[in-house]
């Protein structure tokens, strides 16, 4: 069992360091994604957006890059996210939406999905499954993640899978796809002891 102070310390840092947006790695049998969409909503003045999107690989997957979204479009910058996924690993919709492209951009394969939440998230390198005009839901197969180094030259040749979203209103403004995330469930239990 923990002391009560030291619970009490944890749980004012998780509070303190959750506020702060810096991310904690609790054991992962104590963290569970929830199955249903929360709630929160992130604010601007844009259409009110709700965070239920999902990861589009496996549940823990590493960000490889960060998103380094630059402030003007012309700019350079990162506008998306690399996750850790392999040749081959089934990609999924991280919110149910309808199929805006599955095609070939520059010899990338990519799919993308317009959501009603007024964003639209593209996958890449992602061998499609769908079409365009198709709808999907949360969860549901899109494609696999094609195999980077055997691309033209010219196509994308990050490893992993390239996550992007942007706002569909007239800005067409990339936000970072980690902020779409439902909330965790953080889970405390009494250690044995």
């Amino acid at each position: 069992m923990i002391p009560r102070l030291n619970r009490t310390l944890y749980l004012t840092l998780a509070l303190v360091f959750f506020c702060a947006g810096v991310p904690l790695s609790p054991a992962p049998s104590a963290l569970s994604q929830s199955a249903e969409p929360q709630s929160a909503t992130i604010q601007s003045d844009s259409p009110r957006i709700v965070r239920s999107h999902r990861l589009p690989t496996a549940k823990h997957a590493q960000v490889i890059r960060a998103a380094d979204i630059p402030d003007a479009v012309w700019k350079p910058g990162h506008r998306g996210v690399d996750l850790q996924a392999a040749p081959g690993q089934v990609i999924v919709a991280s919110r149910g939406g309808i199929v805006a492209f599955a095609g070939v951009v520059a010899g990338t394969p990519v799919v993308s999905i317009s959501h009603s939440d007024g964003i639209r998230t593209t996958y890449e390198p992602v061998l499609a499954r769908v079409r365009a005009g198709q709808k999907v839901r949360r969860g549901e197969a899109i494609g696999v993640l094609a195999d980077a180094t055997a691309l033209p030259d010219y196509a994308r040749s990050s490893p992993g899978l390239s996550w992007g979203a942007k706002l569909e209103d007239k800005r067409r403004v990339y936000i970072d796809p980690m902020t779409l995330l439902g909330s965790v469930r953080v889970r405390l239990w009494d250690a044995p002891g």
